[in-house]
């Protein structure tokens, strides 16, 4: 039997204990030739590059990188585009882990409830990017809610994302102990995303710089 994971439990799947787990829960190992490491190196610029011709950021823009990690994409932007960046992620040691790997005056990380609250108050962010993130989100459709209602009139996105599902949920086979496993509910993302936004622009990441993602359908969309 499948049970899927309530929210609650969501932080500690995605906590780290240092920068090495923190790299390997951002980018998994996807098998020969796209390692954890791999990835990291190859990717990491080619989205950098992707941005730049197909999602402008100009410099001194707010953006906000909604499920942020390490701060992977939040470093390479505040180099690549001299931006500022709110980072939002879940999970409490990746906003810590995130602070140090930055390092930078231009970043802050925040929790799903600060982020929360200062939209609450009025915050309005210039553009957002979800790397990777809502494949695995519990209610994706109130995290992209939560995104579009942060964006200032005409702001836009990047998204990022698996075709199908990888939901945190657990495992309990007959006299065996529960395990933790990745499953897919049928949520169709793509579709949430066309409701709520407009797209301006969509296409499919390289597979030669994205290995054993690019293949398996991946997209990424820009969104207003």
């Amino acid at each position: 039997m499948t049970t899927p994971l309530t929210a609650q439990y969501y932080p500690a799947i995605f906590n780290a204990a240092d920068e090495a787990g923190a790299r390997q829960i951002s980018l998994t190992s996807e098998g020969a030739g796209a390692d954890t490491e791999t990835r990291w190196a190859q990717e990491t610029p080619y989205l950098i590059d992707l941005l730049r011709t197909r999602f402008p950021l100009p410099q001194g823009a707010l953006v906000l990188d909604y499920g942020c990690g390490i701060g992977r994409m939040s470093r390479a932007m505040i180099e690549a585009f001299d931006v500022n960046v709110i980072g939002i992620d879940i999970s409490p040691n990746m906003r810590s882990l995130a602070a140090a790997y930055v390092q930078s005056d231009r970043f802050l990380a925040l929790s799903p409830s600060q982020f929360a609250t200062l939209q609450s108050r009025g915050l309005r962010a210039d553009a957002a990017i979800c790397i990777w993130v809502l494949q695995h989100c519990f209610a994706p459709a109130t995290d992209i809610a939560a995104i579009a209602e942060a964006l200032a009139p005409e702001g836009r996105c990047f998204v990022l994302n698996m075709p199908k599902r990888a939901v945190p949920a657990m495992v309990q086979p007959a006299e065996q102990q529960a395990r933790f496993v990745w499953a897919a509910d049928m949520i169709d993302v793509a579709d949430l995303l066309r409701a709520r936004f407009t797209v301006l622009d969509e296409g499919m990441p390289d597979q030669s710089t994205i290995p054993n993602m690019a293949d398996a359908g991946s997209y990424w969309m820009v969104l207003r």
